[in-house]
């Protein structure tokens, strides 16, 4: 991949030597410091809920039938375990099946045309017509048996992930990612970098023993600056968004149905890591990536107003299952966190381009707060379900010298469109278009917990203190600094 030239920007320290944080004047609103522009370098089935068609399938079953081996070949890339025989056996035996339906439904026809004439003729007819009740009764034996494959078949095809992108690398885990830039140079400290959880409790800002109380493990109580921090950094990333990347603000439902889950893919494969209401059929949303992809589910657009792209922040709710033992201190890890989507819809030749396009706009955030970062291509292995291709942003943790995941933007090719049925109309007359599946993308932009807790590592002062970025200010009133 091409890439232009990016010259890191020279890390300013936090304040003097003595660790105090300088004051400075701030001299435009929160709307107008937004609006100025950072310098950015772009790189060059659930049957029970879903209606049984092909529109409802990630693979089309023709697809799956002509083309099975090449399909196992690259999902093989992903590690994926697939029962591909029990696949393939499904698919004969439902085309067998639906053959001998449309054959008895042929004999029907015909028998019924028969005992019809017999009629007129005023000829016994008794015969055939306990020869047509027998083909209904033995068509409603097979449609039952069908329906059944079917729905065995739909549960599985709704399991299997997407392909992998040509480009993206082939691996096991997340050392096979690949770098492809670093942005932003290192802080350099004369003093310990401490990790977050110890700045944030230092100052009051940050408690975790209460929210143990309150919660369990894995929540947070941000207090006084802490909580002013957070809105600030939401806020900071909405209006860079909306007001210069040009996406829309939405704010969605937290709970979702069974549908809306399955469109993004998050069932039904991976409903353990998801939080249900006991007694209703809802999910607390585990990004605002599901929402706003099915905003335009079962929907034909007009080729005219694509690409749409859609913005939002919302509270994000996981369960972290087989996570245990890992990042059990701070914000890394936790059951519920707030987020900032990005989301867009294209046609199929330009998800590409657009992939790159949003990065980047997740990647300017992190400029704009200058704090340093890189960005890795996920290889096959380390993708996650739904993705044709993935970037990882990373942003750097002084306290464990090591960068660590703050966005994950994705191109899903037609993936959750094929399953949530999100089709466009192609330009031009009625007789020359064509409806085609749209091509989605999202990303992080960015995590905001995440966020913070790399403003409080990367800003920190010898005395503990923290220095507000510079962008942040008129967000928190004009603070410059967080001291005790």
């Amino acid at each position: 991949m091409d890439l232009e030239d990016s010259t890191p920007f020279a890390w300013r320290h936090r304040g003097d030597t003595n660790g105090d944080c300088q004051s400075t004047g701030i001299h435009s609103t929160a709307a107008a410091h937004v609006a100025s522009r950072v310098s950015l370098t772009l790189p060059k089935p659930d049957a029970r809920f879903l209606k049984l068609s092909e529109e409802y399938h990630v693979y089309d079953l023709r697809q799956l039938r002509d083309h099975l081996d090449s399909i196992r070949e690259r999902l093989g890339r992903r590690g994926t375990d697939v029962p591909w025989d029990n696949l393939k056996a499904l698919i004969e035996e439902r085309r067998n099946l639906t053959m001998q339906v449309e054959q008895l439904r042929s004999d029907l026809k015909k028998g019924s045309d028969e005992v019809a004439r017999l009629k007129r003729a005023k000829e016994p007819a008794d015969d055939a017509v306990t020869s047509m009740k027998q083909l209904g009764d033995r068509i409603r034996e097979i449609e039952g048996t069908l329906r059944g494959v079917e729905d065995s078949l739909a549960d599985l095809n709704l399991r299997i992930p997407n392909l992998p992108h040509e480009s993206v690398p082939a691996g096991q885990d997340a050392s096979d990612n690949v770098e492809i830039r670093q942005w932003g140079a290192h802080p350099s400290f004369d003093f310990p970098a401490k990790p977050h959880w110890e700045l944030g409790e230092a100052l009051g800002i940050l408690d975790f023993d209460r929210a143990s109380k309150l919660a369990g493990a894995r929540f947070a109580v941000m207090t006084g600056a802490g909580a002013q921090l957070e809105r600030a950094l939401i806020n900071y990333m909405l209006d860079r968004h909306t007001a210069q990347h040009g996406y829309r603000e939405v704010l969605p439902p937290l709970l979702v149905n069974r549908a809306t889950m399955t469109g993004t893919g998050q069932l039904p494969k991976f409903e353990e890591d998801l939080f249900r209401l006991k007694d209703e059929d809802y999910f607390l949303i585990p990004t605002a990536e599901v929402p706003l992809t099915n905003l335009h589910r079962d929907e034909l657009l007009d080729e005219e107003v694509l690409p749409i792209r859609y913005t939002a922040y919302t509270p994000c709710f996981r369960r972290e299952a087989g996570s245990y033992g890992k990042d059990t201190r701070g914000l890394i890890r936790l059951h519920q966190f707030n987020k900032v989507e990005l989301v867009s819809f294209c046609p199929p030749d330009q998800s590409h381009a657009e992939l790159e396009r949003l990065t980047g706009h997740a990647e300017s955030i992190l400029q704009g707060l200058e704090l340093p970062y890189r960005v890795v291509t996920l290889c096959s292995g380390d993708m996650g379900f739904s993705a044709a291709k993935t970037y990882d942003i990373e942003v750097w943790l002084p306290s464990q010298q090591h960068f660590r995941e703050i966005s994950s933007c994705s191109n899903f090719d037609a993936f959750q469109a094929r399953r949530a049925n999100i089709r466009y109309r192609t330009k031009g007359n009625k007789k020359d278009s064509k409806t085609e599946f749209v091509h989605t993308l999202n990303g992080s932009g960015l995590a905001v917990g995440r966020t913070l807790l790399a403003v409080l590592e990367n800003y920190q002062q010898a005395d503990g203190s923290i220095v507000v970025p510079t962008p942040l200010r008129p967000y928190m009133g004009g603070l410059d600094c967080i001291r005790k």
